[in-house]
């Protein structure tokens, strides 16, 4: 008997430190948010209503200079979500599947079970139509969550998105499809043989642009995900197992639906319309877009000026920019209340001082800017985006050091575990949470697809002209060169080189001239080259 209480208690004693140690870990919460550009307080916007996150920036480090890799959902969320860049990812579109090209890559939610994690989500993560079962199934140690129609006040938004009379007396209750049925392939009222459409497709008839009702939250996907989510962090919590909670929020992503309440915040009339609403002098028509998103969705092509897609030129009405603003900021501040909920959720079951929190918006988006709305640019406000995190003993603050997305996997890693893997393209981000004076890398990458100009087109072989473009944004310039059928795990030369476009943001804040050819920036054109050519370099797949 001696023996076996003996045997017991070394058992005992060998497993709690293995215990006392999950215990210690951290939790993670990791908000993603849909087209949210950086509007809000923290970031100096003085007009938006953002007391939540603005919260959130009080406890943590504000990322000033922070970009994405790639100014779509699909690409960005993608390259986030591994630390690896889009020409590693292979995804550089909305409809290529990551683990078609990429079978053994390892997320960054199935990093943390590796960890001893449980790791479980709702809402949107990855972009849905470039995953397997439009969640990427084995990133959850718990199957991911969907809400049910009777999760919705006033049951399932038609289109996915709308809870208007009007609109759903249109539309049969089989042309509802919930977000579990459409991740199953199982929603009722789908035709067999059309193609899938993503919720950044442009070209197709939608709804309208906006929806203003006076409804409660949860009338809304963002609001149903928010109560569900605040019972899975109430469960997580009990087990007393370190957790990663992922929680995507579909607002501001078009169309900009969100509760009354949200849009009274602001007066029409203040809405801030962009000051320059021109191309560049001296740049390509191809570098920019047609607003192709935005014009999609019924009551907004009718204000514009030019509704030819084959140009990229949209000129709006300034009503209707200062309605659709005014509908952006509405359904932001709808956003910012859902991340209220959860912070006040995890002060309420005492983890708030115990849980790294991530904040990010997946891109930028042009608000009428160069004439432009939607992202799909290399332009400054398509790449720049918000990232804010906060962790246990890590004082708060703000940094100007240039950050990029592929910087959150690696971040976390350290933070979490201590433990970063040495294959990721992105760097770890605590040195400047420690000193926000502190810098890791002298500047960030981001890449558009495009195609040549109509009239070189003809003159290519394969008849297709494709581009891409790579944009180094540093502190003070922006560099972007256009390449000819080229991408970074190639091979680079000089005779790739289409096109190239260079701003100044000290004396061009808002890029309305491309300085690429001028005289005077000579030498600063030469070193960004260089850097951009080392940069390939550094890339390039070994043969």
């Amino acid at each position: 008997m001696k023996k076996l209480v003996a045997a017991v208690l070394v058992a005992i004693l060998s497993i709690a430190p293995i215990i006392a140690q999950e215990k210690s870990k951290p939790n993670v919460l990791f908000i993603a948010i849909d087209d949210l550009k950086p509007v809000l307080g923290c970031y100096g916007d003085k007009i938006v209503k953002t007391p939540n996150i603005d919260r959130l920036a009080k406890m943590g480090t504000v990322f000033l200079n922070n970009y994405c890799q790639q100014a779509v959902c699909g690409p960005t969320r993608a390259s986030l979500l591994t630390g690896m860049r889009p020409d590693v990812t292979k995804i550089r579109d909305l409809h290529t599947k990551m683990r078609d090209m990429n079978p053994d890559i390892v997320t960054l939610p199935e990093y943390f079970i590796s960890q001893g994690y449980t790791t479980s989500g709702i809402g949107k993560i990855f972009h849905p139509s470039c995953v397997d079962k439009k969640v990427d199934p084995q990133s959850w140690s718990i199957p991911f969550l969907f809400p049910k129609e009777s999760d919705y006040f006033g049951g399932f938004p038609v289109q996915k998105h709308y809870q208007s009379p009007e609109l759903k007396a249109l539309n049969p209750k089989e042309e509802v499809v919930s977000s579990d049925e459409d991740a199953k392939g199982k929603g009722k009222g789908k035709k067999k043989g059309k193609k899938e459409e993503t919720d950044e497709d442009g070209g197709s008839s939608r709804g309208p642009a906006f929806e203003c009702l006076d409804l409660p939250d949860d009338a809304y996907d963002d609001g149903v995900s928010t109560k569900l989510a605040v019972k899975q962090i109430e469960m997580l919590n009990a087990a007393k197992k370190p957790f990663f909670m992922a929680v995507g929020f579909r607002k501001p992503h078009l169309p900009f639906v969100s509760p009354k309440k949200y849009w009274d915040l602001y007066n029409r009339e203040d809405m801030p319309v962009a000051q320059f609403q021109e191309h560049a002098a001296n740049s390509k028509d191809f570098s920019y877009q047609n607003s192709g998103e935005v014009s999609s969705y019924s009551g907004v092509k009718e204000y514009a000026k030019y509704n030819d897609k084959g140009i990229n030129k949209f000129g709006l009405a300034i009503d209707k920019q200062k309605e659709l603003i005014h509908a952006y900021y509405a359904a932001v501040s709808y956003t910012d209340a859902q991340v209220g909920i959860l912070l006040n959720t995890l002060e309420k079951l005492g983890t708030l001082n115990n849980t790294i929190i991530v904040l990010w918006g997946d891109h930028g988006w042009h608000l009428g800017d160069h004439d432009m709305w939607g992202k799909h640019t290399n332009y400054e406000q398509a790449t720049k985006a918000p990232l804010i995190i906060a962790a246990p003993g890590i004082k708060a603050g703000q940094s100007k050091s240039m950050t990029e997305f592929v910087d959150v996997f690696p971040t976390l890693c350290e933070l979490a575990s201590g433990k970063v893997p040495a294959y990721l393209d992105g760097k770890s981000l605590v040195p400047i949470m420690k000193n926000n004076k502190a810098s890791v890398k002298e500047y960030a990458m981001s890449q558009y697809p495009r195609k040549m100009d109509k009239a070189d087109i003809n003159k290519v072989e394969d008849g297709k002209g494709k581009l891409m473009g790579y944009s180094m944004r540093t502190e003070q310039h922006r560099y972007t060169v256009w390449l000819k059928n080229f991408t970074s795990d190639q091979i680079y030369s000089a005779d790739k080189v289409y096109a190239k476009e260079l701003y100044d943001y000290v004396k061009d804040p808002l890029e309305k001239v491309n300085v690429s050819e001028d005289k005077k920036y000579a030498a600063i054109a030469a070193d960004l080259d260089k850097k951009m050519v080392a940069y390939f370099k550094s890339k390039e797949v070994k043969l």
